[in-house]
């Protein structure tokens, strides 16, 4: 995984060790899919087969146009879609042999929608976070500490007493970024998380996922940023797994072409020096 800039001062690693100290229990957590396709449907499959093996700590981008199944193959791995053919292993069991629960202990989901009234504050929003690993009722001091850590991480901590319902779009998310984080997830699943943010918000909140340590699983309409912070990157079309590879290999004018109906000019970012992209149509 990489760093949002080229270089950590020792002060800077202090602060990011002490930052995410009460990530210190989670066990980063591998998935495998093996011939993992579903659909509503009995006769028409929007989930093509697909296998596929995600090591763990591994930040994997799953991209493709709008309808191509990233969303549909987010709900299989968060349980829950069952997939209607092929298996789901968690560290090498099956998904759905587990209990929600003891998924939630290990997996935290971000969705798209964040929609709803709630009636709750910014901090006991995040505060729901702690449920699957809570042993006692009650908050105690580190579980103050967790929420606190979690909504400095995002940069909305002074908005601790805010109503969640009152927030901005971006800042709903952001919320529920901290929200996942105070899960202490083994496997952190995002659908679209740069959604509603702004330029400089998306560059930090996957430079902060990018330095978590667990599994990431991220869809993504940005190959910049797919590029930019992935280990890897899942192209989908049409319900099908197009390729699985480093961004470098995976991003080629062919298949971007092939995958997204654009023209693209592909050069080198100079600080990242990850694949940079300028599109156009030429019809």
């Amino acid at each position: 995984m990489i760093s949002a800039t080229p270089s950590t001062s020792p002060n800077d690693k202090q602060k990011d060790d002490a930052s995410y100290a009460f990530f210190s229990g989670c066990q980063p957590a591998g998935m495998q899919l093996k011939d993992v396709a579903w659909s509503p449907y009995r006769d028409k499959a929007l989930l093509k087969p697909i296998t596929v093996n995600i090591q763990p700590g591994e930040f994997l981008a799953i991209v493709g146009p709008n309808g191509s199944g990233k969303t549909s193959l987010l709900r299989c791995l968060y349980r829950t879609n069952k997939p209607t053919n092929g298996t789901v292993l968690l560290d090498g069991k099956d998904l759905w042999s587990l209990s929600p629960r003891q998924c939630a202990q290990r997996i935290a989901t971000v969705l798209q929608d964040t929609g709803g009234e709630f009636g709750l504050s910014v901090f006991e929003m995040v505060e729901i976070g702690l449920t699957p690993k809570s042993l006692v009722w009650g908050r105690s001091e580190e579980d103050s500490h967790i929420i606190e850590s979690s909504l400095a991480l995002l940069d909305v901590a002074h908005l601790a007493e805010r109503s969640f319902d009152s927030l901005s779009g971006g800042e709903r998310q952001r919320v529920m970024i901290a929200r996942a984080l105070a899960q202490r997830p083994d496997i952190l699943i995002l659908d679209e998380p740069t959604n509603h943010l702004d330029i400089r918000h998306q560059l930090d909140v996957l430079a902060l996922l990018s330095k978590l340590p667990c599994t990431l699983i991220v869809s993504l309409h940005d190959l910049a940023l797919a590029s930019a912070y992935a280990d890897r990157v899942l192209v989908m079309l049409k319900g099908e797994m197009q390729a699985c590879a480093p961004p470098s290999h995976v991003f080629t004018k062919q298949r971007i072409k092939q995958v997204f109906d654009v023209e693209t000019i592909i050069d080198e970012h100079p600080v990242t020096q990850r694949p940079r992209f300028s599109f156009y149509i030429n019809d």
